[in-house]
């Protein structure tokens, strides 16, 4: 074959470059973790915090025990009557008995092939090898393990089987107990999955939507599992006869089949990092501070159901040396660890996401990989050292490049930052009006043209006018908000938990924290979500925006300060149970949905055609939607917001992101971003005010397939059937301008989700049309009314 020119094979070793670094880490919810527990009898067993060694204490029958050998592990599981661990480097597998003396065997030691991915079942123990991902399987007692051939990303044991999820296809194969095994890859054959976990004749998983499936036996309803929305649990333990969660949001606990029993009291409201289980009793990790707690029916001391284990503090993650690059640093997780290591967030950190399998268009396939040239030795050592000189190059570069921006910045002389903004520059013009009967909706979405509403809809303007935030001592955030105490998160956002605190002065503000030491991600990674925050809010100024108070940057913390809105986000009054149990009054009214649909995208239009340059938020949901005290709805999270070009050529970022639901298919499909992704962001917001679902939801009462909210919505509307979707809680409009106005918000949704970008209204289009559906819906049918819109929003009916 004949050898490429240098500019080819510079361009091959970028793009594979390229390919690694959007590879996932290894990890995943079936993987062995920092807690460990056995049956017989029921112990249980942790990874040490903030020790010289990442050592492993159990706990059995009242006990604390400390394990030997004094040595650093890096995660643990458990069996009926023993658990294993891999020591930190991954070169070593030891296991112990905790029937007995807790006598340490050493099963497994290489410095050449290393292991993860721990898996321990009944008897048996598995791992996969680093790098390559086949399977490696100790104290078996049944036939068969997966051929050497087949590669897996994670595996998980459960009694006498194990199953794991294969690369390059994300398929289930399992192996172990014949009858057992075979059932459940069969049942398994056509879901690509995410995540698995073995229980005692059950697997449940994150399939590739993000959903939790469950298969295998169902005796004890223990694959009933409970109705959720994409990527809603984190983390997953399974027993014989129950399967437990974390949700991802609030850390809470939900557990189904076992006949109720592991469905307690106390777990109620109760936060925690992760859960194990034994076939019978289940064993948590409290986020307050990182205690063990343990409940259900088989736990050996029934007097302490629901206290607090005397365990020293446990890890809440493997110590690791990795970048982290896919969900970022756990926080304070250098002095957890204590050594040069450090806690990766887990990789279900997916509030917003990059990439969702969800919602991937068909696409051509890809073109074959090129193949290398056949070369002599010389030639090898010739691309080697080109490799070096490109990688050193680039090193070069970006170090030049820090250097100017630590000049540029003061902040290699200690100087502080203070962002300053101007007030952007509006082109004001008059606004003709036509008047007009409000008789038929056809009258308001047939006229022809498109007109951007020139007026700033938050006062005056002014390039003479400046505005600065505010730069906060970290002493004085950790004091507003009681050193960030559990009670005081409210959230959290694209780069960090959200706290509610009390400033010196008595303002009430919401303090977003970001990750800590973060010393060891790349120099981009860490600026990005923080600067493009402090960046885009310090200079925008709209009511329908959520103001900025001020910042703080100093000892690796990154903090941002906004005004507290007090009512919450609109996901939590549509979707959140307690609200919706509650059946909330002020927003059960079409004209309250109306006006918050209209200052939403008043908010959103201010960035695409008032600021300067203009800006694509690329993360429109409803929980990006808060509502301050007078019920203002108010954009925010603009940690993944880009600036827009110039010219109206469409802007190409490297990686897609967005929320599974409401991310424009035209962006994701093709990577094109322009002002219309967040045009779709909205529209699926109005479908969610209409219908009260989510944004993907499971349209049977008793579970079913996840629906996108898209493809529920739009037909019906197309049909003439609004009103069967309309949200129950507020009911069928009651008067004939309340049922236009609704129309009309219909008809401009599912515009809005129009597959192509160029069928989407402008956002002033779309502020139009809320203002006139607004006006009707205020004033009556027998009123006059201007009319505002001038937009035409033409129904395609087949």
């Amino acid at each position: 074959m004949k050898k490429p020119p240098p500019s080819s094979l510079i361009t091959i070793i970028f793009i594979t470059l390229f390919i690694f670094s959007l590879l996932p880490s290894s990890h995943a919810l079936g993987s062995a973790t920092t807690i460990a527990v056995t049956d017989n009898p029921a112990t249980v067993c942790g990874i040490i915090t903030s020790q010289s060694t990442q050592r492993i204490d159990c706990y059995r029958q009242g006990k604390v025990i400390p394990v030997s050998p004094n040595v650093s592990f890096s995660s643990i599981s458990g069996g009926r009557t023993f658990f294993c661990g891999l020591r930190s480097g991954n070169f070593s597998l030891h296991c112990w008995d905790t029937s007995s003396s807790f006598q340490s065997k050493r099963l497994y030691v290489s410095d050449s092939v290393l292991l993860e991915n721990l898996a321990v079942g009944d008897s048996q123990v598995c791992a996969t090898v680093v790098g390559v991902g086949t399977v490696r399987c100790w104290r078996t007692n049944y036939g068969f393990e997966p051929t050497g051939s087949v590669q897996f990303a994670s595996i998980s044991s459960g009694s006498n089987f194990s199953c794991g999820i294969v690369k390059n296809g994300s398929q289930v194969r399992c192996w172990g107990e014949k009858v057992v095994a075979q059932r459940l890859q069969n049942e398994f054959r056509n879901i690509s999955m995410l995540s698995i976990v073995a229980g005692g004749s059950h697997v449940c998983g994150l399939n590739s939507t993000g959903f939790l499936v469950c298969k295998g036996s169902n005796e004890f309803g223990q694959l009933d599992v409970p109705k959720s929305e994409a990527f809603e649990f984190a983390d997953l333990a399974l027993g014989d006869q129950h399967s437990c969660a974390i949700r991802r949001l609030n850390g809470s606990v939900v557990c189904w089949g076992g006949k109720g029993k592991f469905s307690v009291n106390f777990i109620q409201g109760v936060s925690f990092e992760l859960i194990v289980s034994g076939s019978n009793f289940i064993c948590g990790l409290l986020t307050a501070n990182f205690s063990v707690i343990c409940w259900g029916p088989g736990w050996s001391n029934a007097n302490e159901n629901g206290s607090v284990l005397p365990l020293p503090r446990i890890l809440p993650g493997p110590c690791v040396q990795s970048s982290c690059s896919q969900c970022g640093l756990y926080p304070d997780s250098q002095s957890l660890c204590s050594t040069s290591t450090h806690i990766c967030k887990p990789n279900t950190c997916v509030t917003q996401i990059t990439n969702p399998p969800s919602l991937k268009p068909p696409m051509q396939p890809p073109p074959p990989p090129l193949s290398p040239p056949r070369s002599s030795r010389s030639k090898t050592l010739t691309r080697g050292l080109l490799v070096f000189a490109i990688v050193g190059s680039v090193g070069c570069f970006i170090g030049i490049c820090t250097i100017v921006y630590c000049l540029w910045s003061g902040v290699c002389f200690g100087k502080k930052k203070v962002h300053n903004s101007v007030q952007p520059t509006v082109t004001r013009g008059s606004s003709n009006s036509s008047s007009g009967s409000a008789s038929s909706i056809k009258s308001a979405i047939m006229r022809q043209g498109s007109r951007i509403m020139r007026r700033q809809r938050s006062g005056p303007s002014s390039t003479k006018h400046q505005e600065s935030a505010e730069e906060f001592s970290l002493s004085e955030l950790i004091a507003a908000t009681n050193n960030f105490a559990f009670e005081n998160k409210i959230g959290a956002g694209s780069f960090g938990v959200v706290y509610r605190g009390k400033l010196v002065d008595g303002r009430d503000v919401a303090i977003k924290r970001g990750e800590t030491s973060l010393k060891v991600k790349k120099f981009q990674e860490k600026e990005s979500a923080f600067e493009s925050e402090l960046a885009f809010l310090s200079r925008l100024h709209h009511k329908h925006l959520v103001r900025l108070v001020g910042f703080c940057d100093e000892k690796d913390e990154r903090l941002l300060v906004y005004e507290y809105m007090k009512n919450g986000s609109l996901h939590s009054h549509l979707h959140d149970k307690n609200n919706v149990e509650k059946s909330s009054n002020v927003l059960n009214s079409w004209k309250m949905r109306i006006k918050i649909a209209l200052d939403a995208a008043r908010g959103i239009e201010y960035l695409h055609n008032y600021a300067v340059p203009s800006i694509i938020h690329r993360d429109i949901k409803s929980s990006n939607i808060l509502l301050d005290s007078t019920w203002t709805a108010r954009v925010s999270d603009f940690g993944l917001s880009l600036m827009s070009p110039e010219s109206d050529t469409n802007y190409k970022p490297t990686k897609t992101a967005g929320t599974v639901g409401y991310i424009d298919p035209e962006y994701y499909g093709l990577n094109v971003l322009t002002a219309k992704s967040d045009v779709y962001g909205l529209g699926v917001v109005l479908l969610e005010l209409l219908t009260g679902k989510r944004a993907i939801f499971r349209h049977s009462e008793n579970g079913g397939n996840p629906l996108s909210l898209v493809d529920f919505a739009v037909p019906a509307i197309l049909a003439g059937e609004l009103v069967k979707i309309l949200d129950s809680r507020v009911g069928s409009p009651s008067e004939s301008n309340e049922s236009e106005a609704v129309e009309l918000m219909a008809y401009t949704a599912i515009h809005c989700v129009n597959l192509e970008g160029k069928d989407r209204p402008t956002m002033a289009d779309i502020v139009a049309n809320l203002e006139r559906a607004f006006v009707i819906c205020d004033a009556g049918s027998n009123h006059e009314i201007e009319t505002i819109s001038s937009v035409t929003i033409t129904v395609v009916s087949d």
